[in-house]
């Protein structure tokens, strides 16, 4: 005789736009709510420059989150290309989680976030973020702030660094997936392929470890990926900048710092391949390809590929 209740769980399954203004730690929360690193991290804003999908597959649902660009008014392509790649997250979700730097009252900034999802018909869940970083003394207000500029309390004190109160930011946004069918295998945390992590870890070196504006000149791409015979990987990439003297900066004296990322992004690369990794890098002067709409879909976009 069955036990009626015991009654089967519907799975369920769903999309998850994770958005806020540059900065807040989108990326970092993202690689801990996914469980594994998708999505590369720097101090500097505007580090994500597309979507970046993480996927946490449970027995009972899977949670597809859409890393995006922080929202910020678009001033040459590649921000209207960034702002396109939010939008975009925007309108193919199922729930958006919204997270802010609650370190910090609300800037004009996170009013700008807030009012631009102000009629998006999915649930709404807020992450109160860098709880890690937070002045008890503050705290109180700048909640009650944020939870104002939601119109609701659907939220939590998180921080994607330390851990904080993750599994109870899941369960609160897990709830309101709708019944559906997982969409990738178990075993698939992101949709990105080897080829495109690895320009991403090239990129993520650029920006650790340079200053000023020349990080957000760097683009990257993957121009050679062949398997050895002995079981390692030679990756030839290209690092775009778009002036002659970015390109000194970013080689430095006796070609130093283009071998510490070099260093840094082969050590990443190996960790996700699971292979040895022999990585030649060059680099190329772009003359403002930061304006040209066509290379940044084609360089900055999914494929990878050099134009």
């Amino acid at each position: 005789m069955t036990d009626s209740s015991a009654e089967t769980q519907p799975h369920r399954s769903g999309y998850i736009a994770v958005i806020g203004k540059p900065n807040v730690g989108k990326s970092t929360l993202v690689n801990a709510l996914v469980g594994r690193k998708v999505a590369i991290v720097s101090p500097k804003p505007q580090t994500t420059r597309r979507r970046v999908l993480g996927v946490l597959t449970r027995p009972d649902v899977q949670a597809l989150f859409m890393d995006t660009p922080g929202i910020h008014q678009p001033r040459e392509a590649l921000n209207r290309y960034m702002m396109r790649e939010a939008d975009a997250a925007l309108g193919d979700c199922d729930a958006l989680l919204i997270v802010v730097d609650a370190s910090a009252p609300p800037a004009a900034a996170d009013e700008h976030v807030f009012a631009r999802v102000a009629d998006a018909p999915q649930p709404k869940f807020l992450a109160l973020n860098k709880a890690d970083k937070i002045d008890p003394r503050e705290l109180v207000a700048n909640v009650a702030a944020f939870h104002a500029l939601l119109g609701s309390e659907r939220s939590m004190l998180t921080s994607g660094t330390r851990g904080d109160n993750l599994e109870k930011l899941l369960e609160m946004v897990l709830a309101a997936l709708p019944e559906g069918p997982a969409y990738y295998p178990a075993e698939m945390a992101t949709d990105q392929t080897e080829r495109i992590m690895a320009a991403e870890f090239i990129r993520e070196q650029a920006l650790l470890n340079l200053e000023e504006e020349v990080p957000h000149a760097v683009a990257v791409a993957i121009e050679e990926w062949e398997p050895r015979r002995t079981g390692g990987l030679y990756i030839a990439a290209t690092i775009f900048i778009e002036r002659a003297s970015q390109k000194g900066i970013l080689i430095g004296k006796g070609g130093a710092m283009l071998k510490k990322i070099g260093a840094g992004a082969r050590k990443a690369i190996a960790a996700e391949t699971g292979a040895s990794v022999f990585l030649e890098l060059w680099v190329k002067v772009r003359d403002k390809w930061r304006a040209d709409e066509g290379w940044i879909e084609r360089v900055v976009g999914l494929d990878g590929g050099a134009g």
